[in-house]
């Protein structure tokens, strides 16, 4: 049993994503019939070319960032998204400190409380999914390729090979 915990943005951004989404309402067409075939998705999607968003889509996209998780027995688990919002411990802490941090369970977390507990969470001998630890439990039987698990290391922090872990 672990906590996971995210990165929420501050108030001023919730509001200035609040003002996008109220400016984008009142100017389109509600009773456009295409728009209400499509969901009123018209909103170019800039990470993917041949997606639409709707304008609640774009208030919420990205709102709710997956940090990592901590369990017992093992070396906080970081999430890096493939590189998506952050891509080195310098980049992932200014991140998580021009935001807030909440626990799994809604709990708002001081940032840097946050920070303190994840980067000292099981260490210094806590567990890592790497080839060691995956001999030693044979969980390598059922896998083609063992060494896609396998935890990263990124500037000294234990990073998940996936970014969808709970």
């Amino acid at each position: 049993m672990g906590t996971n915990y995210y990165r929420v943005p501050k108030v001023d951004e919730v509001n200035e994503r609040y003002a996008k989404l109220h400016m984008r309402l009142q100017e389109m067409d509600r009773w456009d019939p295409s728009l209400i075939e499509s969901d009123y998705r018209f909103i170019e999607d800039p990470e993917d070319e041949w997606s639409t968003l709707s304008p609640w889509d774009e208030f919420v996209g990205g709102m709710n960032i997956h940090l990592g998780k901590r369990s017992g027995g093992w070396k906080f688990c970081w999430n890096f998204h493939n590189g998506k919002y952050y891509n080195t411990k310098e980049e992932l802490l200014n991140f998580i400190r021009k935001g807030r941090v909440v626990n799994e369970y809604g709990e708002q977390i001081d940032v840097e409380e946050f920070i303190e507990m994840a980067l000292n969470w099981g260490q210094p001998d806590g567990m890592v999914a790497d080839k060691e630890y995956f001999d030693k439990t044979e969980h390598h039987r059922w896998m083609s390729n063992p060494e896609d698990y396998y935890d990263k290391e990124i500037d000294g922090l234990r990073v998940s090979s996936s970014t969808e872990f709970s």
